[in-house]
């Protein structure tokens, strides 16, 4: 294997809303294989992480809630990332990776960006890797941080740790067929109906393995187990697991923190298995007080505000008939189009992931225009857009929002179809005497939101 290093330059992402991407670079292990890296944030604290089985330096930062936690843990740390063996941008391989060679890679990218003792995170089976990183080289980690992560991948018969066997050969499955309902139904979903994301999942799956399928780092990791290691471990670690993760459950992560000599546990809200499944601040939150000893301020503040979320119909379609280069060019004349409306009706674009945007506006009329002329805009270049507006009360955090109205939008935004606008009854009520009118579309009940919801289509 060509042992010469392997430079990619600074890039700007035409799906995350301007982001520069960090550059990304490479590491040489022992035996030849290039490991991909990147470096971020300004923090004085060094925390070097590795995802758990899928990742890619690159596509991550277009998803908005990765993007936002990289930047959250960029605010108080130099944060080091990089990609698995044979993941991502790392060197494909032409066999499956040990144990102890991925552990191994914690300690090539440390010392090639001269990390002395950083602080060492894993999520999900990295997690796995992570810990028994710090086990087998004592000294060279400061602290550890665990994420959905089991002491054993799978249950023996004397435990229930890890992750059935059956879901396992689920997702192995999904990957395999790109079965993307059943594998976002396992990994985050509460995002599945959100507009962009299923796309942006798709090819951060599709782009991950840089050799070896995807399930067959699966099924090839069954039998990991690092009990034996846990009591060896004396620096600090954070165990962080989702109250509702049914895949991973909190046995889990309490069995963990029971084994390890001085360990904390941190329950977080939500159900999902990867960490951009759910609401990251949380996340980032636990994370900053437990490397720096203090706890940041709330953030949030609920203002009123009308969301509009759009997304491309057929986007899956299109992208498999146009090809990757054809689509992405087709994608950015797309993303340039709908910023332009935003800008004249008064838009504050939140996030883009993939096809879709969230947007906030100051009223609904406007939003409902946006939309109206978006979706001409486009016609025009051969897109199709539905779109949904909603407004409530929304949490503003840092430039991204939150909250159940941001729900209901996006709820309201996927009963749509090819060029229509769908707006909440709430909508409909606050532009009264606007001139613009409705169609009835009727009531539904909006997954993980209480109550029956009416809905019109903008006539």
């Amino acid at each position: 294997m060509d042992a010469a290093p392997r430079l990619v330059g600074t890039r700007t992402s035409g799906d995350t809303a301007r982001v520069t991407l960090p550059e990304t670079e490479y590491a040489l292990a022992p035996d030849g294989v290039h490991i991909a890296y990147q470096v971020s944030g300004s923090g004085e604290t060094d925390l070097v992480l590795m995802h758990g089985t899928v990742s890619h330096l690159e596509i991550a930062w277009e998803d908005p809630k990765l993007r936002r936690l990289y930047e959250r843990l960029g605010e108080f740390s130099r944060l080091i990332r990089f990609d698995r063996r044979g993941m991502g941008m790392s060197d494909p391989l032409d066999r499956l990776p040990t144990f102890d060679e991925q552990v191994r890679d914690f300690l090539t990218v440390m010392d090639a960006v001269g990390a002395e003792r950083p602080a060492v995170m894993g999520t999900t089976d990295a997690g796995m890797l992570a810990l028994a990183f710090v086990a087998g080289h004592l000294g060279r980690a400061s602290a550890a941080v665990a994420f959905e992560t089991a002491p054993r991948l799978t249950p023996s018969p004397d435990d229930d740790f890890g992750v059935e066997p059956e879901t396992l050969a689920r997702m192995a499955n999904a990957s395999t067929v790109i079965d993307l309902d059943t594998h976002i139904g396992i990994v985050a979903p509460a995002r599945k109906d959100e507009p962009g994301f299923r796309s942006w999942f798709r090819r951060y799956n599709r782009s991950a393995s840089s050799g070896i399928r995807i399930n067959d780092f699966l099924e090839a990791n069954t039998h990991w187990d690092i009990r034996d290691l846990l009591p060896t471990i004396e620096i600090p670690v954070l165990v962080m697991n989702r109250a509702g993760n049914t895949i991973l459950p909190m046995r889990n992560a309490r069995a963990l923190v029971a084994a390890l000599p001085n360990a904390r546990l941190a329950e977080i809200e939500g159900t999902g298995t990867a960490i951009f499944a759910d609401d990251v601040e949380d996340v980032a939150d636990e994370i900053e007080t437990f490397l720096t000893g203090t706890r940041p301020p709330p953030r949030r503040d609920r203002v009123l505000a009308t969301v509009l979320f759009t997304d491309v119909v057929g986007s899956t379609r299109l992208a498999a008939e146009l090809g990757d280069q054809s689509w992405r060019e087709l994608l950015e004349r797309h993303h340039r189009l709908l910023r332009a409306e935003f800008d004249r009706f008064g838009g504050h674009e939140v996030h883009t992931a993939g096809d879709g945007f969230l947007a906030t506006f100051d009223a609904p009329r406007h939003a409902i225009l946006c939309a109206r002329a978006a979706g001409a805009a486009l016609g025009a270049i051969g897109l199709q857009i539905r779109a949904g507006v909603h407004t409530g009360e929304v949490e503003r955090s840092d430039g991204d929002v939150q909250g159940l109205a941001v729900h209901i939008g996006a709820r309201v935004s996927a009963l749509a179809g090819a060029g229509q606008v769908f707006v909440s009854s709430t909508v409909k009520e606050l532009v009264v005497g606007s001139g613009l009118e409705f169609l009835d579309r009727g009531e539904h009940e909006l997954k993980g939101v209480p109550g029956v919801w009416h809905v019109y289509e903008v006539a």
